[in-house]
């Protein structure tokens, strides 16, 4: 029989934000695939765990994946830890498990600590819907897309950023999506732990004078529904009621369907769409 994939979540900080399952799990397993094995092996001595281990990171993650899945179908179980945090969220480990569901190879994942969730629920903004990025794209191109998809984005949003490039991405979201409140989250669980409720413009005087320290999670408010409304009306007001109709008629909508949609876009009555069509 095959054997079991479990996806293990590891301390982001704090040595003690291990579940007794997780380590249970990793004193049982055949083997450990973790992304650095140089660092998982301080968190295997400080709980006497001797279960044998293996890298998988970003550079081996295909290859070294059919390997790991080839152990898996020889019935071995393997349990895949990333540096801090969760396996898959933003890590190389959601290839093993793609390979391992095609291989019909049973896959677990065991909840514990995430950044991402961690500095949401420090934030003080909205956690019933959020978006997450994680790091942004080091391509020009494909970044400028996503910050226009953010600009418009209503739910909170969470990108993680390394210190060195800290100051640039901010005054990105800044020009793109305007002034915005944000908390920025480091340290997360360790002892100098701080979640700094600022805005972009705060942020960058203080940072322009103290150096960013430590692995950034910016949580950024969304757009308020209200103000994106108010543009998406003005964009309309741009066209002529025969345009902004017939934008929706082009779309497939009749007639009748498409002079609602315009009424609403530009909150106006139906009655007043059809004046204007008449004239």
């Amino acid at each position: 029989m095959s054997g079991k994939l479990y996806l293990c979540a590891t301390p982001i900080g704090n040595l003690e934000d291990i579940t007794l399952r997780v380590l249970r799990t990793l004193k049982e397993v055949d083997l450990i695939a973790a992304e650095d094995t140089r660092h998982s092996i301080k968190l295997l001595n400080h709980y006497e765990i001797k279960t044998p281990m293996t890298s998988y990171h970003e550079h081996n993650k295909i290859e070294k994946a059919h390997y790991l899945v080839d152990q898996l179908l020889s019935g071995k179980s393997i349990a895949l830890v990333t540096d801090a945090g969760t396996p898959a969220i933003s890590d190389p480990g959601e290839e093993l498990v793609r390979q391992c569901y095609a291989a019909g190879i049973e896959v677990t994942s065991l909840p514990g600590p995430a950044a991402c969730i961690t500095a949401l629920t420090l934030s003080g903004l909205s956690s019933r819907r959020f978006a997450f990025e994680a790091f942004l794209t080091p391509d020009k191109k494909e970044r400028q897309r996503i910050l226009k998809e953010l600009k418009a984005e209503t739910r909170t949003i969470i990108i993680y950023e390394a210190p060195h490039h800290l100051i640039k991405t901010i005054e990105e979201l800044k020009d793109v999506l305007g002034e915005r409140q944000v908390t920025l989250c480091r340290e997360l669980t360790k002892k100098h732990e701080e979640a700094w409720q600022t805005t972009f413009s705060e942020a960058l005087v203080h940072y322009k004078n103290e150096a960013p320290r430590g692995e950034y999670v910016l949580v950024i408010e969304g757009r308020s529904k209200e103000d994106l409304q108010k543009e998406q009306q003005q964009n309309w007001q741009k066209m002529s009621i025969v345009e902004h109709v017939a934008y929706y008629e082009e779309q497939g909508w009749e007639h009748k369907e498409a002079m609602k949609l315009a009424a609403k876009d530009r909150g106006v009555s139906k009655r007043e769409i059809y004046q204007a069509l008449l004239k």
